[in-house]
Parts: C-alpha cells; sequence; structure tokens
C-alpha cells in the first residue's frame, strides 16, 4: 500500500524553521508500505526556511501578516495529485500545521494556542476520501502496518 506522509516526518528539512523529524511509528511501516513525501508548503512555491504561518478564518497568515493562502492551496493541489497518482487512500501527516494538522491547528494568533480544524491539505484529503492520520496517533499508525485499514 501507499501511503502519502509529510515530508518533514521523514527526516526533510522542510519545516518553516528549516528542520526535518522523524516519526518512529512510521519506521515500520517502511518495511511493508511505500511511503509518499509531500510538503505542500514547497510545492506551493514557498522557500525553506519561511516566516511562521497559521490558519484563521479560512485564510493562512504569515506572522508578519502576509497572506499565503493560495500557496498552500496550490501545493495541497499538487500533493492531491500525488495521492491520486500513487493510489494513497491514507495520509500520515505533522499534526498542528496550517497546511497538514488534522483535528487540531494553530489558532492564528501565533501564542501558541490551538483550535479545532484542519490544515489546507489535510481538509482537501479528507473532502476527496482520503483517511489522514496525525503524527501521534501511533496506534491507528500501528493498524497500518498490520494491515488493519478502519479507523480505531
Amino acid at each position: 500500500m501507499n501511503i502519502l506522509v509529510s515530508a518533514c516526518l521523514l527526516g526533510v528539512r522542510c519545516r518553516y524553521d528549516g528542520t526535518g523529524g522523524s516519526c518512529e511509528a512510521l519506521d515500520g511501516l517502511r518495511e511493508s508500505h511505500h511511503l509518499i513525501p509531500v510538503c505542500p508548503e514547497v510545492y506551493g512555491g514557498l522557500p525553506t526556511p519561511r516566516i511562521p504561518a497559521e490558519r484563521r478564518d479560512g485564510r493562512v497568515m504569515t506572522k508578519d501578516g502576509r497572506d499565503v493562502t493560495q500557496q498552500y492551496e496550490r501545493g495541497a493541489g499538487e500533493a492531491l495529485r500525488l495521492a491520486a497518482y500513487f493510489n494513497c487512500s491514507t495520509a500520515v501527516l505533522k499534526e498542528k500545521s496550517p497546511a497538514c494538522g488534522c483535528g487540531s491547528i494553530h489558532d492564528g494568533s501565533f501564542s501558541g494556542g490551538m483550535t479545532d480544524g484542519d490544515g489546507v491539505l489535510a481538509q482537501l484529503l479528507k473532502e476527496h476520501g482520503i483517511r489522514v492520520i496525525g503524527d501521534t496517533c501511533t496506534e491507528e499508525i500501528a493498524g497500518l502496518r498490520h494491515g488493519r485499514t478502519e479507523e480505531l
């Protein structure tokens, strides 16, 4: 099975601050699945590193007040095309992000506060029937490793 994955979770240094990370829960998936890395911010033409951005009222704004919604939407569209091309029915995305966050994202105040909602990519994938799992949902990720495709 092919799984769309936030590239930063696979160590790609594409986060807003120029870092990448890892997600231990993904390690076991590499042996039995094809992980397709995506970064909607980069696909949308934004640089790395970049000014932090948060989603508020349907828009994505940088900390210095610039509207980057169009770039996020363009990048999400590119990631959706990859999901379709590789026939991905599931995505594991970086939580809290204005692009990849699912269920809970930063609230747009740049104060560290959170609000219910999805990032631009997570929302688009869900609208197209792709299951989105946050990177800290280790039980769901483990379920993928064991062939379970239903939500836990």
